[in-house]
């Protein structure tokens, strides 16, 4: 695995945890071709981080900061190499716990982000996004998009969360993308 592009591209990512199944390099790309080859700063949180690779990438491709939140601590440090190999570990925050946890505690703190990468472990993604998906809804910004990783389509976000979600499918990874409506008093 590599950064595909930006300040880090062509950086080889650590060898993949026993047990992760990161993000591949063609949907990886696929997913930012879909959101905007390139970001003008804003917050990035990378849920179910693994090797931390969809937060590295928007780092690298402009991002300003990034969250990192992976429940396992062997998998955390895995996610802090690859920051030191980037050289965006300075920009970047690593949390260790369990999602819906570090939603709420970043929720209470009154964060917000621009853009939220979710990628749980397949056998529970359903299940995971159906009651983290609204909790996710107040973290974003107005025009935020999440973009949610899985094996199946995932089921449409609450009506009061006020997420529009379209999916694609790259092989058996099924990629939806959920965008938050614009703030229209702007």
């Amino acid at each position: 695995m590599r950064v595909i592009s930006g300040s880090a591209r062509g950086t080889r990512l650590a060898a993949v945890p026993e047990g992760v199944r990161p993000t591949g390099d063609r949907v990886r790309e696929s997913v930012f071709n879909a959101l905007g080859q390139f970001f003008d700063g804003g917050a990035v949180l990378d849920l179910y981080a693994g090797t931390g690779a969809l937060g590295i990438e928007a780092l690298s491709r402009g991002c300003s900061s990034a969250v990192f939140v992976e429940r396992e601590r062997r998998v955390a440090a895995v996610i802090r190499e690859n920051l030191r190999k980037t050289r965006l570990e300075d920009r970047a925050q690593v949390l260790v716990g369990e999602v819906r946890t570090v939603v709420g505690r970043l929720a209470r703190e009154g964060r917000s982000f621009g853009l939220i990468f979710a990628d749980p472990p397949y056998r529970i993604a359903a299940a995971e996004m159906e009651g983290v998906l609204p909790a996710l809804a107040t973290l974003l910004e107005p025009g935020g998009r999440i973009v949610v990783e899985s094996d199946v389509e995932p089921e449409a976000p609450l009506p009061e969360t006020d997420l529009a979600g379209e999916s694609r499918r790259y092989g058996g990874t099924q990629i939806t993308i959920f965008t938050k409506a614009a703030d229209e008093r702007e």
